[in-house]
């Protein structure tokens, strides 16, 4: 796939032509859901629970793990909840769910699927979550029926920040970059989208309710899917 040779968007909302656009195509945490449930799970009750597991203190728990986040960083492990529970002895899945009620969809996401899948268009969630992990927030939002297609990085043996993931995906399900648009809360997620082709690539601004929004320099940049409205 040729590298995008045009220069970025800016950081303004995408100015959308829908009569050009075939497939919608989402990312899960920070995109559609508050990523504020992650944050949350991996920064405070992984270290809780694993300084229990282990007989130490949160704080010397945080810096045990704070070099294995740090060297999963970027490969399909880092999404990987079988990985972390060999990493940690606990049992992560079981964690997560436990926690479910803290699963919750960002403002509006709901109301811009709804409309896509009105106007006829395809609508695929493209997620680097494990499948025990997007199995669990689609039972509990009830958001599985509003895509075609769920597809996650587990399947296609790289993350959607690798170079490959892209021509993996597109090997079996076919669909056109230039007639699609991709949504995400990553940067690196987001370079690597542009370089295969998208009509276009958006960033999410404000995908943790509980934090400031971010900067998402040299992306087309909303805080909330339903700003991309209206779809024709």
């Amino acid at each position: 796939m040729t590298a995008v040779t045009a220069a970025p968007p800016s950081s303004d909302p995408a100015i959308i032509d829908w009569r050009g656009i075939d497939h919608v195509l989402l990312d899960m945490d920070g995109t559609i859901l508050d990523l504020a449930f992650d944050n949350y799970f991996w920064s405070e009750l992984v270290p809780q629970r694993y300084a229990v597991l282990h007989g130490l203190s949160v704080e010397v728990a945080i810096e045990q793990l704070a070099p294995q986040f740090e060297g999963a960083r970027g490969r399909l492990d880092w999404y990987c909840l079988d990985y972390w529970s060999r990493l940690t002895g606990l049992d992560i899945a079981a964690l997560k769910r436990e926690i479910r009620h803290r699963i919750a969809p960002l403002p509006g996401s709901a109301e811009f699927m709804r409309a896509v899948r009105d106007s006829g268009r395809q609508l695929w969630m493209v997620t680097n979550a494990h499948r025990h992990s997007w199995e669990l927030k689609m039972e509990q939002t009830g958001f599985a029926p509003h895509f075609h297609r769920i597809l996650s990085s587990h399947d296609f043996g790289a993350p959607k920040e690798d170079p490959r993931f892209w021509p993996a995906l597109r090997a079996q399900h076919l669909f056109e970059p230039s007639r699609a648009i991709f949504v995400d809360d990553s940067l690196p997620v987001l370079r690597e989208a542009l370089n295969h082709g998208f009509a276009h690539v958006v960033a999410i601004r404000h995908p943790d309710t509980q934090s400031p929004k971010r900067a998402m320099d040299g992306f087309s940049a909303v805080d909330r899917l339903q700003e991309l409205l209206p779809i024709a």
